[in-house]
């Protein structure tokens, strides 16, 4: 099972990596609150770009965040 324990704080947080290990570990209900929670956050993506908003973003390759601007210009957050 891939799965590990992050403390945060003084909270202990279960990160579940794969598909696998997530249908075993990961009750149904937490299955559609994170369902609902990925909708919504696609719906403030969209209603952003919409209404010409910059939006938040994490650079995988370079391992920084940005900030996109509504012109598709990135600025980089130090």
């Amino acid at each position: 099972m891939q799965q590990s324990v992050k403390k945060v704080g003084k909270y202990s947080v279960k990160v579940v990596t794969s598909e696998k290990a997530a249908s075993a570990t990961i009750s149904s209900r937490d299955k559609e609150m994170d369902k609902r929670a990925k909708a919504a956050v696609k719906s403030a993506i969209k209603k952003a770009k919409v209404c010409h908003k910059p939006i938040a973003k994490y650079d995988l390759e370079k391992k920084k965040a940005y900030v996109e601007q509504a012109d598709g210009v990135k600025v980089y957050v130090d």
